[in-house]
């Protein structure tokens, strides 16, 4: 056994993609090695800036000798099929052995391949892989082919045993592999040998090389919390940052700096981001105000002056760039407090594309106001704030601090709002509509940012269904999928109640109304009475065929709303397929089978996603029972001789059986089970009631166990046979009323 150590050592490589680039040297190394025979205990990559670094420990020395018999033509087969197979297998025909088989004598090769020191394998794997390196961005440099992320300057790779190591040889562009790497780039760079992976990391430490990435993390992360504890004071969190600043050092030095006076002022945030997106600095708060008052900067080596040169020198560009965000802040605020306030950014707005087929921001933002204001009473909000806060919560897009940092829209909205002296419901709004971004994220509870939340997704989703841009596969460009979890998490978790199709009908006829009809055409009119329409009784065909009546009198309708009747319904089914999609991802995650989901799916009134998660809830919960699962057979018995019986017979039966058929006790115990139970189970899916609902099947159970152990139900008599048909269509409709449990798998 050996272990094997590579280097890659170049310029520097963006921090951005050093962790994917360790991973993908593991990974094609090891394949390579594995597939070609030579298996390993162990191994570990790590990234610095300049190097990329493997060690591999217990590695075989030599691949193993492989034998593989092959079949071929019969005996007496043609020549040519003969001198095929030879040629395939590699072996001459005086190799070939005659066996009989069940078919008559064939031909069999045994193919031997014979095994190969490490030492070739690994050199044949690493040119492959530095050739064929998957990066996201690479070059060229000087005369050679090859290419890098940066230019490559030396390859280390070693086979170390207990008896010595040796330089495993290969030349790729005129670069040979040694046994040497160097330190630190200004205060170690001479070159050096090592012997293995352990001589390897211990010289680099003294040279002023930290090669784990996490082990510089961990280092800065300690030195900048005890500097600003030291200060009273604390280091705002910030993971992706720390990530980022260890690939940006190998030698990580921390210092802290003070921001000057006349930029203490600035909201926190821009601080925060100024710093981070600009400088690479950690913002330091003071944990009483809340107030950023200093910043953490990483030096990549130590100096005679303890950083002081350094820190002086960062602290005179950062008061530059914070020179720009207090211009653009005092500016911004000179606009939102002004009698215009905020609605002057609106205005630009219109000369903003949203997308091409779907109108400008100004149009975008005109819908969601809508639709924010009929979403309003549903999520219990004031449908005047709830129309204010939509209208001007994506002003900020037109202000110069969202210009240069764009990740601040929304959170900037709502600083400017409460500067323009807007209710604070209204400021609130403007921040929290973009929320929840992700699984993780926090979904907002004000009832105003609720409704424009709803409403700016509703607006985006339906938007790219009107326009056929759905996701496709792996592709998601307008994260669409993000958008239908926000609208899914925001229903949920503020227990709102209603349906959703309305609310993607209006939209819709929205979007029609922005792409084909200009306001004051009789289209135009039409569908603003729809919308009405809508509003009033949520069902879009009969709102279409009173609109049709109300404005023409019943005569027929222009071109091209005629199809509407069709293409809204449609747009909004095949959109509200696509949420029960997401939610059932959203439901595995908490242990909800897609079986489960289906079977409530299947029932009316699916698109109030909170009724339906009830129902799949309780449902799943009694099919884990043991009541549930016997029922479920005893169901699905039922259903299958019923289907079976009707296909037969080509009749439905569906009438109810009636008691004087009865012959056996067992079907009466049935009977009246299931007329207790219709009841019972009704009266708690009216009131919601799942856990009483599925009650009310568990008591079913012990009554069908005992109707199929006692009685048969195809009968020599005609009508006893048509009577327990009915009685097995009472089952399919008694269960039928919690969910379609033909759905479920079991």
């Amino acid at each position: 056994m050996a272990d094997l150590l590579i280097e890659l050592f170049s310029e520097e490589i963006p921090a951005r993609m050093q962790a994917r680039a360790g991973e993908d040297l593991k990974k094609r190394m090891t394949d390579g090695l594995v597939e070609a025979g030579l298996t390993y205990a162990g191994a570990h990559a790590l990234t610095t800036p300049r190097r990329l670094t493997l060690a591999i420990e217990d590695l075989l020395e030599h691949s193993p000798t492989v034998r593989e018999e092959r079949k071929g033509p019969k005996v007496g087969a043609p020549d040519k099929a003969i001198e095929g197979f030879l040629r395939g297998a590699g072996v001459s025909r005086d190799q070939l052995e005659e066996r009989d088989t069940p078919k008559g004598a064939v031909y069999f090769a045994t193919i031997e391949k014979p095994g190969r020191p490490a030492a070739e394998i690994i050199a044949e794997v690493l040119e492959d892989t530095i050739r064929n390196f998957p990066w996201p961005k690479s070059m060229r440099w000087g005369a050679g082919s090859l290419r890098w992320v940066r230019p490559l300057h030396s390859i280390l790779c070693l086979l170390s045993r207990e008896d010595g190591s040796e330089v495993v040889a290969l030349d790729i562009d005129g670069i040979k592999s040694g046994d040497s790497t160097a330190g630190h780039r200004f205060m170690a760079p001479a070159r050096f040998s090592v012997t293995g992976f352990e001589d390897y990391a211990a010289k680099l430490k003294r040279a002023f090389v930290e090669l784990d990435p996490k082990e510089r993390e961990a280092a800065i992360w300690q030195d900048a919390t005890n500097q600003a504890f030291a200060s009273g004071l604390e280091v705002v969190d910030d993971k992706g940052l720390l990530t980022e600043v260890a690939g940006l050092v190998e030698w990580p030095v921390v210092l802290m700096g003070s921001i000057d006076a006349e930029f203490l002022d600035l909201p926190p945030e821009v601080l925060q981001t100024s710093m981070k997106e600009h400088q690479k600095f950690f913002s330091v708060k003071n944990p009483k105000t809340g107030r950023i008052e200093k910043f953490i900067t990483v030096a990549n080596r130590e100096t005679a002056d303890d950083g002081a040169t350094i820190l002086a020198g960062n602290q005179k560009v950062l008061s530059a760039r914070l020179a720009d965000a207090k211009f653009f802040w005092e500016n911004d605020l000179r606009i939102a407090k002004s009698e215009v306030g905020m609605e002057g950014w609106l205005e630009s707005l219109s000369n903003v594309t949203f997308h091409n087929k779907l109108g400008t921001q100004a149009a975008r933002i005109d819908r969601i106001a809508a639709l924010a204001r009929e979403i309003a009473p549903v999520v219990g909000a004031d449908v005047d704030l709830a129309e204010q806060a939509a209208k001007v919560a994506k002003a900020d897009l037109s202000s110069e601090m969202v210009y240069e940092f764009p990740e601040l829209q929304g959170l900037m909205g709502r600083y400017y709002a409460e500067a323009a002296g807007l209710p604070q419901e209204v400021a609130n709004a403007c921040q929290q509509h973009y929320s929840p971004l992700g699984p993780s994220d926090e979904v907002p509870t004000e009832p105003v940012s609720v409704a424009v939340a709803l409403a700016d997704k509703i607006d985006t989703l339906t938007g790219f269904w009107a326009i056929d841009e759905k996701p496709t596969g792996s592709k998601d460009p307008y994260a669409l999928r993000r958008a239908a979890l926000g609208v899914i998490r925001l229903v949920l978790e503020n227990d709102l109640r209603g349906g959703l199709d309305r609310f993607f009908d209006a939209q819709l006829l929205r979007h029609e109304i922005s792409a084909h009809h200009p306001k004051g055409s009789l289209g135009e009119a039409m569908l603003q009475t729809l919308l009405v329409e809508i509003a009033k009784n949520g069902a879009f065909g009969l709102a279409f065929r009173a609109v049709q009546g109300e404005v023409l009198g019943g005569t027929d309708l222009p071109s091209p709303i005629e199809n509407l009747d069709q293409k809204i319904p449609d747009t909004s089914t095949d959109l509200l397929s696509f949420f029960h999609d997401r939610l059932k991802v959203f439901l595995r995650d908490q242990g909800i089978r897609h079986d489960v989901i289906d079977a409530c799916i299947a029932m009316e009134g699916n698109d109030d996603l909170t009724l339906l998660v009830k129902r799949a809830r309780a449902l799943e919960e009694f099919m884990s029972s043991e009541d549930g699962g016997n029922l479920l057979q005893g169901f699905k018995r039922a259903n299958n001789i019923l289907s079976q019986a009707e296909e037969k017979d080509g009749v439905e039966y569906s009438y109810g059986a009636d008691k004087k058929f009865i012959e056996d006790p067992a079907e009466t115990a049935l009977f009246d089970a299931l007329a207790a139970g219709e009841g019972a189970i009704s009266s708690a899916i009216e009131a919601e009631d799942f856990a009483a609902a599925m009650g009310g099947m568990a008591a079913l159970r012990a009554p069908v166990d005992a109707f199929f152990e006692a009685v048969q139900v195809n009968s020599d008599n005609s009508v006893v046979r048509r009577n327990r048909l009915n009685l097995l269509s009472q089952i399919r409709k008694v269960c039928g009323q919690v969910a379609d449990l033909s759905r479920i798998e079991g």
